[in-house]
């Protein structure tokens, strides 16, 4: 583990860079900048000022800005998740939701650019009740996901100081590795939409990185924590963002159940856990229980 030292340091200094209190400023601004940027073209665009080449890729409704903030604002808390996965399963899954109840929330601003300015009720009556169906689901993953964190007890798995150690390492180098397939990939989709005009959907795709990258997570908790409650737990969480990538690429209205599916699949994962704590689960447990003195 001494060998990849460098790399561990190399995703302390990332990870506090990204979350010192200036960067978290400067995105902030820069979130306003986008969106005001966004409002300036899209008018630019309707009067006809902007080149041809350029006007070819700007929308021309006034909503997309919003939908264009929103979406920034979500690949930063995709970079947030990148970070957080090599703390505990428990947060990574946590910061997941979280991104999937702004996800329905964008959903509920990209109906937004389908509809008409300004907004007519019996025009746009299916798009305002996908904005309904979407918003409302946010609010219900949101709920879950505070009962979620509350419900969360230490299990204590791992108690040798060293073996903690390496696994923590381990989970920073896997970490810094999606750090780095996050700039890739999205370096590339936003020069194939400049060059090309070709949109991708960058969450989509990272998702479903993530979850072969969770699928790694499970693999090496099962060098350090073998133990059967251990390995249910983390396969469980697995469901879970396997549900949540589902829920990103399912239609209108199946979005927000898929969402809800998997939000109360992990409430109940961490209730059998707690409930059925680390040890109360071993044959010899069981055995002590059922056995009868002859």
């Amino acid at each position: 583990m001494i060998r990849f030292e460098p790399l561990t340091n190399l995703f302390d200094i990332l990870h506090h860079f990204w979350e010192h209190p200036k960067t978290e400023r400067r995105v902030a601004q820069l979130l306003i900048v986008i969106f005001l940027g966004g409002l300036v073209a899209i008018e630019l665009k309707r009067q006809g000022i902007l080149p041809p080449r350029l006007a070819s890729i700007v929308p021309d409704n006034h909503f997309h800005a919003v939908n264009l903030a929103f979406s920034m604002l979500l690949v930063l808390e995709v970079m947030s998740l990148v970070f957080i996965l090599s703390q505990s399963v428990t947060k990574s899954l946590g910061k997941q939701f979280e991104i999937l109840t702004l996800i329905l929330l964008r959903n509920s601003f990209k109906e937004l650019g389908n509809m008409h300015e300004p907004i007519s009720i019996l025009q746009d009556w299916e798009s305002m009740l996908h904005i309904l169906t979407s918003s409302v689901g946010a609010l219900a993953v949101f709920v879950f996901l505070g009962l979620y964190y509350r419900m969360h007890r230490y299990q204590g798995y791992l108690r040798d100081p060293m073996e903690m150690l390496h696994y923590i390492m381990t989970k920073k180098i896997l970490a810094l590795a999606l750090f780095v397939t996050f700039i890739c990939t999205g370096g590339y989709n936003l020069w194939d939409f400049l060059a090309n005009g070709v949109r991708h959907d960058f969450f989509h795709t990272f998702y479903t990185v993530l979850i072969f990258a969770d699928i790694l997570l499970v693999l090496i908790a099962q060098r350090y924590m073998p133990s059967f409650h251990a390995v249910f737990r983390n396969s469980g969480y697995l469901v879970a963002t396997l549900f949540i990538r589902i829920a990103l690429s399912a239609p209108p209205y199946y979005d927000a159940a898929v969402g809800l599916g998997a939000a109360l699949f992990a409430l109940g994962v961490t209730y059998a856990t707690n409930v059925f704590h680390f040890g109360t689960l071993t044959p010899a447990t069981a055995s002590s229980k059922t056995s009868t003195k002859p």
